[in-house]
């Protein structure tokens, strides 16, 4: 892989956000993986995984279908056995080579995508449904904690086909809730629900997930999902770890290719790197928008990271024009373009639903951000993790 550049100048490991309660306490992380690696047919699905998640900590693994982050999840739970490594969970080693714990003895909780809920049962019998140990006084009580937490107070007695799918998936929380695990694992919980139910429920599951205390592993393809509900993002490519850190170092910041190219639909814009500026085809960009970057490498081609809120595209005379609009994307409150500009490259910009920017216009193309980017170096390998 080519060399990449951090977007903070400093070039040092994003540090973790101040947390609350118990975690604002010197860093013990509740799960732990060490070095696991899990096959399948002689294939590694996950590869030397190295993860620690703090006490609280909401931190979302997310990547492509197939990048191995469902593995992940389950070598958690103890649904997969590690061929090397080791799983802790709260200090306790639950998997290496000598050891490996059941699911049910390693103090986790599970949401699938499905919800997995029982249609003979009542909704307060589901919820109840791992605590059946507890006394009936104790465990009443907490099924009826755990229904004001997720705003069903009052519909213990529904069945879960009467209730909504964002209902049903606040029944399949409570109840991953309800036996106090110590680590919760969250399967592409909103992948079953319409657009407008998962920004709800996202929103929803944030605010219980805090209430609860609990930390929280969450596994999704989705960037925005990652991005809006999480601590941190662990971003995944093929078996292993690209990145990990807050929503917002990773994606101004991102330390590989294929992270800037997951997140966010960029432009590699092509530059030159000159005395103050990287010059550009739509203009040049300040040395000090470019962290790492200085006059020394004069000469240099660079690839900066541009997305497409950075660029303005105005309707101009062809004889004034960067580029052409090959697309046009209406998509209510915002417009996207794709522009080929005169060299060949291609870039997409967004702006507000009020844009007068037609297809095939032609149009004058700049930088509106005044914010760093990152870059790469123009060797620097383009496909792949």
């Amino acid at each position: 892989m080519g060399t990449n550049h951090r977007s903070q100048a400093d070039g040092t490991s994003p540090t973790v956000r101040p947390q609350t309660g118990s975690a604002a306490t010197a860093y013990t992380p509740v799960l732990s993986l060490e070095s696991v690696t899990t096959t399948f047919e002689d294939e590694a699905a996950i590869g030397n995984f190295t993860l620690s998640v703090q006490d609280g900590e909401l931190l979302t693994i997310l990547g492509p279908s197939g990048c191995g982050k469902t593995t992940a999840l389950r070598t958690i739970a103890g649904l997969e056995r590690p061929d090397s490594g080791r799983v802790r969970i709260n200090g306790r080693t639950v998997a290496d080579e000598e050891t490996f714990r059941q699911p049910e003895d390693r103090d986790v909780g599970l949401v699938f995508q499905d919800f997995a809920l029982f249609s003979h049962m009542t909704v307060a019998e589901n919820v109840g449904f791992g605590i059946e140990s507890w006394s009936e006084a104790k465990r009443t009580a907490r099924v009826d904690e755990l229904l004001t937490l997720v705003g069903l107070a009052g519909a213990g007695e529904r069945s879960p086909s009467d209730l909504s799918g964002g209902q049903q998936q606040r029944v399949a929380l409570a109840r991953a809730l309800a036996p106090e695990p110590e680590v919760l694992l969250l399967d592409e919980p909103f992948s079953s629900l319409d657009r407008d139910l998962r920004e709800r429920m996202r929103e929803e599951v944030r605010r219980i997930l805090q209430a609860a205390g609990v930390t929280t592993v969450f596994v999704t393809h989705d960037q925005t999902e990652a991005l809006s509900i999480s601590d941190r993002v662990a971003v995944m490519c093929e078996g292993h770890l690209e990145q990990v850190g807050h929503p917002e170092t990773v994606f101004a910041g991102p330390e590989s290719r294929f992270v800037a190219e997951f997140l966010g639909n960029p432009t590699f814009l092509d530059g030159q790197v000159g005395e103050d500026a990287v010059s550009t085809h739509i203009g040049p960009i300040t040395l000090d928008q470019l962290p790492g970057l200085s006059a020394d490498e004069s000469g240099n081609h660079v690839a900066v990271v541009v997305r497409p809120d950075d660029i303005e595209a105005v309707a101009v005379p062809a004889s004034e024009a960067d580029g052409i609009v090959r697309r046009r994307s209406y998509e209510g409150s915002t417009i996207r373009y794709r522009i080929e500009l005169d060299d060949g490259t291609t870039l997409e910009a967004m702006h507000n639903h009020t844009a007068a920017v037609d297809l095939d216009d032609p149009v004058a193309v700049g930088l509106v951000a005044d914010h760093e980017f990152a870059w790469f170096d123009d060797e620097a390998e383009t496909d792949g993790c």
